[in-house]
């Protein structure tokens, strides 16, 4: 189980997403500009586990513009990244004033950690997860449609694909009973879902790799995962935004 995370008591709204997989083609790079433009200033941007790929490949100028872009977000609000297993040996030559971090908590009400740590079965079956690839990029080269390989595993492996799913998300609340947390966020599994059990309440947050897409929008009152669209996501103004706005658009509350 993972180490006790720091915790936050002055993050009232905060944006949480995870597994964008920058330097990947499937990387949904116009979706997550227009979401983190839509964010208020007060709102924290939490980027929650494999951000990047791949930490020794040589990024494409455009998504250098995308680690860029978070430098400069950094500057104008908080921006937390919280390291998952495909980044978590990335470092940013400058990251300015992005804060790093293993997991964090946001008082008792959330944990927020990637969900690598609950994860014992991609680990225990390497062979299978390289075959799989292996498969994956044959498949790729023949001129299959080019998908996430977390997309084909959902519908070539969905039993094992289910299991890890299953797996991560048992862990979750078994780690957020110990931590006595009322709600714990995930990414990892490439599946949204909103799942409460034994009084804990498991949000993860899915990819930006595949479609749809989500993102976790906390607020002073309510925590909500919500699925982004490309309109202009209403859920991320501040309380008092929100009140001043009528129109009710994007709240697909899973």
């Amino acid at each position: 189980m993972p180490n006790k995370p720091p915790t936050e008591t002055g993050i009232l709204h905060a944006v949480v997403v995870s597994d964008l997989h920058i330097g990947l083609p499937f990387f949904r790079k116009s979706a997550f500009l227009k979401l983190i433009e839509s964010l208020d200033a007060e709102t924290t941007l939490i980027l929650n586990g494999d951000i990047v790929d791949n930490p020794y490949q040589r990024l494409l100028p455009e998504d250098e513009a995308i680690l860029n872009h978070l430098r400069k977000q950094s500057f104008e609000r908080r921006v937390i990244w919280i390291y998952g297993n495909h980044d978590e040996d990335f470092r940013m030559s400058d990251p300015g004033q992005i804060e790093f971090s293993r997991n964090l908590a946001l008082g008792t009400r959330l944990m927020i950690i990637h969900g690598d740590d609950f994860d014992t079965i991609m680990p225990n079956n390497r062979w299978f997860i390289r075959f799989f690839k292996f498969c994956h990029r044959f498949r790729l080269r023949l001129g299959a449609d080019p998908v996430h390989v977390a997309e084909l595993a959902k519908r070539w492996a969905p039993l094992l694909y289910r299991v890890l799913t299953e797996q991560v998300k048992k862990n979750a609340i078994d780690c957020a009973l110990q931590g006595n947390f009322g709600a714990i966020t995930c990414g990892h599994t490439h599946y949204a879902e909103d799942f409460s059990d034994k009084g804990v309440r498991y949000i993860n947050t899915g990819s930006w790799t595949e479609e749809p897409l989500h993102y976790l929008s906390v607020s002073a009152n309510d925590i909500r995962l919500l699925a982004y669209n490309h309109v202009l996501p209403e859920a991320l103004q501040t309380e008092n935004s929100r009140a001043r706005s009528s129109n009710e658009v994007l709240e697909a509350q899973i």
